[in-house]
């Protein structure tokens, strides 16, 4: 805009901006729930940060684990199980040093997994959703808009101004579905896919663990998981 010589301040217009951004929340909780439409603003400081562990950071401390259970036997996993922040690995930890079973082990962190990817992917498709309204809401505003310049057609003076602003609308529509709602739900759809390749691979690392594994062919089992190229960056 800069460029083309004209004024930022031509399309930061109140009206239009509270229409489709309004509206888009609006429409996105009237299309679900307002528990979804909580959970979904609650994971937005997730979208911003990002953070993400490092596959070979999981696969080392998994073979730590794999050699302290090898030494000390499973019981010793209950007290490295306290130094543990992820909360599925301690859990998973505890349950091993509990001598709980290894089928059922499997189904309770396949559930615990199941269960957390349902609710990541819930919040970015609650977004992807919002970035489907927000261009037809900008379109409605636009319309609103040109209803109100034909009813001021004695006005020739002042049209160039209201149908420019007219079309304000749909371009707040297009920039948040494509600049702001689109892109949150794609980084949380893929933070959650990463966070998932995550808890997979510690729960394999686990049930290894729990099965006797030695930690050598652990490693190399873990690395087999992961692509190559994620490994030689972590390297």
């Amino acid at each position: 805009m800069t460029l083309e010589g004209a004024n930022v301040s031509s399309v930061l217009l109140p009206a239009p901006i509270i229409l489709v951004f309004g509206a888009t929340i609006a429409v996105g909780i009237a299309g679900g729930t307002i528990k979804d439409a909580i959970s979904a603003f609650k994971a937005l400081p997730g979208a911003f940060i990002g953070k993400t562990s490092k596959p070979q950071a999981t696969i080392d401390q998994l073979v730590t684990l794999a050699e302290k259970a090898r030494s000390d036997g499973l019981l010793s996993l209950e007290q490295e199980a306290e130094g543990v922040d992820d909360p599925f690995l301690k859990g998973a930890l505890q349950n091993v040093a509990d001598g709980t079973d290894g089928e059922e082990l499997r189904i309770l962190l396949e559930d615990e997994l199941a269960t957390k990817a349902k609710s990541q992917r819930n919040a970015a498709k609650y977004f992807t959703t919002m970035g489907g309204y927000a261009p037809t809401v900008g379109i409605i505003g636009t319309v609103v808009s040109l209803t109100h310049v034909l009813e001021n057609l004695s006005v020739p003076e002042e049209l160039g101004h209201m149908i420019a602003a007219a079309f304000v609308a749909t371009l707040w529509g297009l920039l948040s579905a494509n600049f702001i709602w689109l892109p949150i739900g794609a980084r949380l759809r893929r933070l959650s896919d990463l966070d998932v390749e995550r808890m997979t691979l510690t729960m394999e690392g686990v049930l290894a663990i729990q099965a006797g594994s030695q930690p050598r062919l652990l490693g190399e089992r873990l690395r087999a998981m992961v692509p190559a190229d994620q490994l030689a960056k972590a390297a």
